[in-house]
């Protein structure tokens, strides 16, 4: 059973930067997905980043140029870089995964939540302005 621990989450100022991270478990796949996923109250859950287990990476629009995911496989801990924060990326973050078939490998991983089998609890980010 794979299981996700987030951390990291924290109140900060406009323009400010925070690492969250995922410890992760219990993964047999060698062919993956994981992704990080937020969700502001009122609005539904939102596709932040994808990176596969080849590290390809995907950023949703909105982040682009200023959020990076990363991964570091040998510890079982995915990253998630934010840099210049504002007030709207105030959220709850989660992160996810989703096994893959072998012959998935190079496809593109997404950011879309109904492609994700397993989720965390989440971490709160606030940012103030």
């Amino acid at each position: 059973q794979v299981q996700l621990v987030e951390s990291g989450g924290a109140s900060v100022q406009t323009g400010g930067s925070l690492r969250l991270s995922c410890a992760f478990s219990g993964v047999t796949y060698s062919v993956y997905c994981m992704g990080w996923f937020r969700q502001a109250p009122g609005k539904e859950r939102e596709g932040v980043a994808a990176i596969s287990s080849s590290d390809y990476r995907t950023h949703a629009q909105p982040v682009r140029g200023r959020f990076t995911i990363s991964k570091d496989s040998a510890n079982n801990t995915l990253f998630l870089q934010m840099n210049s924060l504002k007030p709207e990326d105030t959220a709850m973050y989660y992160c996810a995964f989703q096994g893959r078939r072998f012959d998935e490998r190079f496809r593109e991983c997404t950011v879309v939540a109904g492609n994700y089998a397993y989720w965390g609890q989440g971490t709160q980010v606030t940012v103030s302005s």
